[in-house]
């Protein structure tokens, strides 16, 4: 599957940066602790050293849902932080996402359609 990264790895990349100041730094941890704190990561995406784990097809793109959703404020201000740096962050709107694969209140994580996976 040929797939855009998202602003997760972005955001972790830039944790790791040695050029990040601390005001930056701090601001990053903040969201990163606070997706670890609100947002549920799917089992099936959980990373796991069992044998059969490289046998699993986790893909899937995540999705934030739109309305009154904090999860999307954060991204918001995630993706904010990350352009701020040098980071070019698209939002990208769909309404046929793919084939769902998992769901809950925020976010819909979906396997692309064929026609759809740029």
């Amino acid at each position: 599957m040929n797939a855009r990264e998202g602003f997760f790895r972005a955001a972790y990349e830039l944790r790791y940066s040695e050029s990040l100041d601390k005001h930056t730094s701090n601001r990053l941890e903040h969201l990163l602790d606070w997706f670890d704190t609100h947002l549920i990561i799917p089992d099936k995406f959980h990373r796991s050293k069992s044998k059969a784990a490289r046998y699993r097809d986790t893909r899937g793109l995540s999705w934030f849902k739109g309305g009154e959703n904090e999860s999307l404020d954060k991204a918001f201000e995630l993706s904010s932080l990350l352009n701020e740096v040098g980071y070019s962050i698209e939002t990208i709107k769909s309404k046929r996402i793919g084939y769902i694969i998992y769901e809950d209140n925020f976010q819909v994580v979906a396997e692309p359609f064929t026609d759809t996976q740029r």
